[in-house]
């Protein structure tokens, strides 16, 4: 009984990792582990001027699915409501890049899963680990936008081997990203963007598992009203591309890759005045594997609080 418990503990903390990853958004990103919090402006960076950003995420899942897709009956009930602050800077460097950005993130976290079989409950709450991106840049060329970056998720939130009480994830994370955004159609008023991702994962502190390495895709395609509403469909998918790795691990996740795809409804609303942009997302995970399948509401607020000097 206390091995089944320790393996659904580990189940659990996995699962917590996989989904405890709220991250602020502005223009340009300042990071994202999960799905749905980014979506049409995804391969696009703002202008030259300091961001403030701030991003509020629900997620709601009463499902886990197999390695096939098919329902696991273990009654799972899981909330993660995540609100994340971030500051992030956006400079020109001639010769090289349009833009380069430069952005630092940390989310507070409140998490409440539980399943009735086994009966087991973890309830994180409190500061998640710190997202930096040194370097991410930008290129503009008529009517496309390219990007390009390096981030890292620092373990510096508390976690807890058993899966209990974490915030965080209790590793280290390498992120690879490459994208653009394509501006097109009367006036240059759609637009569809695009970001590539692949995260390289480390070994979980205090416990010998690892996940495996990821890639993913989020974007959207939309297209602007009245000159300051952007509408469209944004969505996503990942693929697990290594296997989960460990002593530790549990026996239900060897050679399990878990699969996602995703897609909902986007409005971005421009506020000049306040400097700012309003962002509303609802994103519904559909065809996944080996993961939780569930909803998700994002509000994201932007802020510019200095143009560089430009008019």
């Amino acid at each position: 009984m206390g091995r089944r418990r320790r393996a659904s503990a580990v189940i659990a903390s996995l699962v917590v990792a996989m989904l405890v990853a709220g991250r602020a958004r502005a223009q340009q990103q300042v990071g994202h582990k999960a799905l749905g919090t980014l979506g049409l402006q995804a391969g696009s960076q703002a202008p030259v001027g300091l961001y403030l950003v701030d991003q509020l995420v629900y997620y709601h899942s009463n499902e886990v699915v197999d390695r096939n897709g098919h329902p696991i009956p273990i009654g799972l009930n899981l909330d993660l409501l995540a609100n994340t602050f971030g500051v992030a800077a956006s400079l020109e460097l001639p010769h090289i890049a349009t833009y380069v950005n430069a952005s630092v993130g940390v989310p507070i976290v409140d998490l409440n899963a539980s399943t009735q079989n086994p009966r087991l409950s973890v309830q994180p709450r409190g500061i998640g680990d710190l997202f930096i991106q040194p370097l991410k840049l930008g290129w503009r060329r008529g009517p496309l936008e390219f990007v390009a970056g390096y981030s890292l998720d620092a373990p510096t939130a508390s976690f807890d081997a058993e899966g209990s009480t974490d915030q965080g994830r209790g590793q280290w994370t390498h992120e690879f990203s490459l994208g653009g955004t394509l501006h097109f159609g009367p006036g240059k008023s759609l637009n569809l963007s695009a970001l590539t991702t692949f995260d390289i994962y480390g070994t979980k502190l205090g416990i010998d598992v690892r996940r495996g390495d990821t890639l993913q895709v989020q974007g959207g395609l939309g297209a602007m009203a009245f000159g300051f509403v952007n509408l469209g469909v944004a969505g996503y998918a990942l693929w697990q591309v290594t296997d989960y790795g460990g002593s530790a691990l549990a026996a239900e996740l060897r050679g399990a890759r878990d699969v996602a795809y995703g897609v909902g409804p986007e409005m971005d609303l421009a506020v000049p005045p306040l400097l700012g942009q309003l962002t509303l997302r609802y994103t519904q995970d559909v065809a996944d594997r080996a993961r939780p399948v569930g909803h998700m509401v994002v509000i994201g607020w932007v802020a510019r609080v200095w143009n560089g000097g430009r008019r």
